[in-house]
């Protein structure tokens, strides 16, 4: 009796295994079909800024050199507004399934969390790390007539002229400005920032004398330098910068550990299959170590990363340390 029982127990399992076997095969097949089989359609890379600048031209070669490596074409998508806030949140918001990625820096993937009260998504919760694609520095510029050559003069000078140097930087929140307040804490000096709408005001009024200094991005300044318009005093990342090989870090004048860089990344929607993300972030690292990459990265006066997403991860997070206490410091809020 309880051998039949068994064998009619195993033959109502297995009709049942029939009965749901298409289903369960779809079932399966849905799960699968978006890593195994991805990229099957096109995917959007959203970016949350305006076409023709330097992080649009670095987001546009890559995915070009990610359509033709999957075969599918990639989108450039570009969201502009609060911040990156707005381009972020459509990544956020967006399926976990792959064809939706962003393109991001330190303000949506990181910073803005220190500064918007009502940010509507958190990036360390809402994203999933793909890789840390590459860092620019910071140029701090001076105008020709300020009597400063480096970072010791700037210091001497700003001590003995308490609140009276003026720093442009591209806008309030911004990099720049972070990076000016944190640059003053170190030295232990103070200066007046002055918030612009984007590079092209700051540079205007550099050349013009009607600023001491700027703290900005780095591309736009190069060929100022070289043509003797305005003066490099250091730039801001712990290695020195291919394009102004002579001009010397904030921690060769003495500051260790100083870094402050702009940077640029890839991340998804929280619950991307682990191997699409896998796939991302090895083709990224192909085109790092491309000729076609390093060409692209010399031009835009950026230096390559790569890593794992661990890395990406571990790395937001002490961005995160570092530039939490001077926002609260200075009180920064969108």
């Amino acid at each position: 009796m309880k051998t039949l029982i068994t064998r009619r127990a195993a033959l109502a399992m297995t009709a049942a295994g029939l009965c749901a076997g298409p289903s369960v095969v779809r079932a399966q097949s849905a799960a699968n079909s978006s890593s195994n089989a991805w990229p099957s359609r096109p995917v959007t890379m959203i970016l949350p800024f305006p076409a023709g600048g330097g992080t649009d031209l670095l987001a546009r070669a890559l995915a070009q050199e990610f359509g033709d490596r999957f075969g599918q074409q990639f989108l450039v998508d570009n969201r502009t507004g609060a911040g990156g806030n707005i381009g972020a949140g459509a990544v956020a918001k967006a399926a976990p399934d792959g064809y939706t990625i962003m393109f991001g820096t330190p303000g949506p993937l990181a910073n803005n969390k220190l500064m918007y009260k009502n940010l509507p998504f958190d990036p360390e919760q809402a994203f999933m790390p793909i890789v840390l694609i590459a860092k620019s520095p910071l140029i701090i510029a001076a105008k020709t007539s300020l009597p400063v050559k480096d970072i010791k003069e700037l210091t001497a000078h700003a001590k003995a002229n308490p609140g009276k140097l003026t720093v442009a930087v591209p806008g309030n929140g911004t990099l720049g400005h972070i990076t000016s307040l944190l640059l003053q804490k170190e030295l232990g000096i103070s200066m007046t920032n002055v918030p612009y709408r984007g590079t092209a005001p700051v540079i205007n009024d550099l050349l013009g004398n009607q600023v001491d200094l700027a703290m900005d991005f780095m591309p736009s300044y190069v060929p100022l330098v070289r043509d003797g318009r305005i003066r490099a005093l250091a730039v801001t990342t712990a290695e020195r910068s291919s394009d102004l090989p002579d001009v010397q870090t904030v921690q060769q004048a003495g500051f260790r550990g100083f870094e402050a860089s702009a940077w640029y990344a890839l991340a998804a929607p929280a619950g991307t299959p682990g191997d699409i993300i896998d796939k991302l972030n090895a083709a990224t690292a192909a085109f790092l170590k491309s000729p076609k990459g390093q060409e692209v990265l010399a031009t835009l006066s950026m230096q390559a990363v790569g890593g794992s997403p661990a890395d990406m991860k571990a790395f937001i997070a002490t961005e995160l340390q570092k530039w939490g206490p001077v926002v609260r410091e200075a009180n920064i809020s969108m």
